[in-house]
């Protein structure tokens, strides 16, 4: 054996144990990925149902919108009626008892007062 032959040997054997160092990060690396493929298909069979109850939470509560909305128009039309009939009742009722709620007082000084 010569000097190249030797110096071949021990860079092929340099170049095994190389190999064989790179291969147990590798061998780790690939289980943390097999791992993480796990822990996402987990994730992921515990997030959809809770997407599908969001989104049926969201139907829900479309339509108890709709039904607050029905309320409030109601309550809006009442309140206007309300206002109205107040008017109606400040117009003919509200006036002329002001005038004589006046008529009185002004009849009680007269009275009132001695020459």
């Amino acid at each position: 054996m010569s000097g190249g032959d030797i110096a071949g040997l021990v860079a092929a054997f340099a170049f095994v144990l190389l190999v064989g160092a790179l291969a147990v990060p590798l061998l780790k690396l690939g289980q943390v990925l097999d791992e993480a493929r796990t822990s996402v298909r987990e994730i992921t069979e515990h997030t959809l149902p809770v997407i599908d109850e969001a989104a049926g939470l969201m139907a829900s509560s479309s339509t108890q919108v709709v039904k607050v909305d029905t309320i409030t128009t109601s309550a809006a039309e009442v309140s206007q009626d309300v206002a109205a009939l107040t008017a109606l009742f400040s117009a003919t009722v509200g006036r002329p008892l002001l005038k004589v709620a006046a008529f009185s007082a002004g009849v009680r000084r007269a009275f009132g007062r001695k020459p």
